[in-house]
């Protein structure tokens, strides 16, 4: 699938997203090194965008299977067989997507340095 596949339906995902994740505790935005903006917490990554286009997310195997099956994610667009879920920012459904997936990200890394 093509990211840019409905790209004028999302002008402003990449900011709503970040708006979103950059007000949770911990989370810090820099450049990621293939492009685009990374979020991290506590020096893990979160997910990280390629503009408005296109949100990858690591996640655990079991997670990433349950993003996917649930529809709200796919695949990585080029490791389809890692732990990672790229989100196509092609609506605002979508964008709610990464964020809700990127949230429990966030949860978990906080959990595990808390634990």
């Amino acid at each position: 699938m093509d990211p840019r596949e409905g790209y004028a339906m999302s002008m402003q995902a990449g900011k709503k997203i970040a708006e979103a994740v950059l007000a949770w505790p911990e989370v810090t935005q820099a450049p990621h090194r293939f492009g685009g903006i990374e979020f991290r917490c506590r020096g893990k990554e979160i997910g990280h965008l390629h503009g408005d286009a296109l949100c990858d997310i690591p996640l655990t195997r079991p997670l990433r299977d349950e993003f996917v099956a649930a529809g709200m994610a796919e695949p990585h667009h080029i490791f389809p067989d890692s732990g990672w879920v790229s989100v196509y920012l092609r609506s605002d459904r979508d964008v709610a997507h990464a964020i809700e997936i990127m949230r429990r990200k966030h949860r978990d890394l906080m959990n595990q340095s808390n634990g």
